[in-house]
């Protein structure tokens, strides 16, 4: 009884919707992943005008090409069709992969809910692998370029969508932050793993990655930043699962989000590694209007 007298209702005056005059609607989700999105492009665009952050003293290896304003557009376009296919998809497969048979037309039916992080993390990395060919950049240094911003995408969907929303929320818990989320199939207290999503998994990873950046020129070997991100997430996420309400059937004694979160940590470590163990690249720009 104290710990629902103690407990944080849900505010009631936030709702999914923005905006909702009769049927139409504009909803904090879509407007999370716009805000996301064009957060993370610009935050790449300004760090591409910092020249000093890019300029080591001492040896470097071959110049590698700095990519342009209009070569970020490009990439901020392809990683929205790689969060929206992969991110749907994924959760499909990952999560719920009878829809396949048993309802595939549902598949299609993205304003219904249900994307995966994991999901719309592969497509981000079609999304780079794909600007990699086209814009012949440097494979590691576009990966760097899209990481940089990607925490402000995830602070934006976990905070103005997955908490507004009230889903994806915690396990039953005695903490006095504890939430009763009217969408939960109960009225006892959860931990808000939304909101410990978004400062993690959105602001501590975005302040790491900025002082590598700012501080220790991190930018100036490609694969460090993007090695990082990906690391960090996934031992963020691994830890939240340990209080986050499962939202499909455990592995074991590991949830699917710890499961799936593992070889990004692997991986993630790895990346760091070898790039540290190489030298800094030296900076190379193009004028802009050359380069379509």
């Amino acid at each position: 009884m104290i710990d629902l007298i103690t407990a944080i209702k849900f505010p009631d005056w936030i709702s999914p919707d923005m905006i909702s005059i009769g049927s139409f609607s504009v909803k904090w989700y879509g407007l999370a992943y716009i805000a996301g999105l064009y957060g993370a492009y610009f935050y790449a665009v300004s760090l591409v005008k910092k020249r000093d952050i890019w300029i080591v003293d001492g040896a470097t290896r071959q110049p590698e090409l700095i990519p342009t304003q209009i070569m970020l557009q490009d990439l901020m376009f392809y990683c929205l069709i790689g969060i929206i296919v992969g991110g749907r998809l994924g959760y499909v497969a990952l999560y719920s992969p009878s829809m396949f048979i048993q309802a595939p037309l549902d598949v299609f039916k993205v304003w219904q809910g249900g994307m995966a992080f994991h999901g719309g993390f592969l497509g981000v990395c079609g999304a780079v692998i794909y600007t990699h060919w086209r814009k012949k950049l440097g494979l590691a240094r576009i990966a760097d370029m899209a990481a940089v911003g990607a925490p402000l995408g995830l602070l934006a969907v976990r905070f103005f969508g997955n908490f507004f929303n009230q889903e994806l929320y915690g396990r039953i818990t005695d903490v006095p932050w504890g939430f009763i989320f009217a969408t939960a199939p109960d009225s006892q207290p959860r931990h808000p793993s939304q909101l410990y999503e978004a400062f993690l998994e959105g602001i501590v990873i975005f302040l790491v990655v900025r002082v590598l950046c700012l501080k220790f020129k991190a930018l100036t070997k490609p694969g460090f930043c993007a090695g990082m991100f990906v690391f960090l997430y996934g031992v963020f996420r691994f830890g939240v699962e340990f209080v986050r309400e499962p939202d499909a059937t455990q592995f074991g004694p590991l949830t699917r989000g710890m499961t799936y979160s593992l070889p990004m940590i692997i991986i993630g470590a790895a990346v760091v590694f070898w790039a540290i163990r190489r030298s800094p690249v030296s900076p190379k720009r193009v004028d802009a209007e050359l380069v379509a």
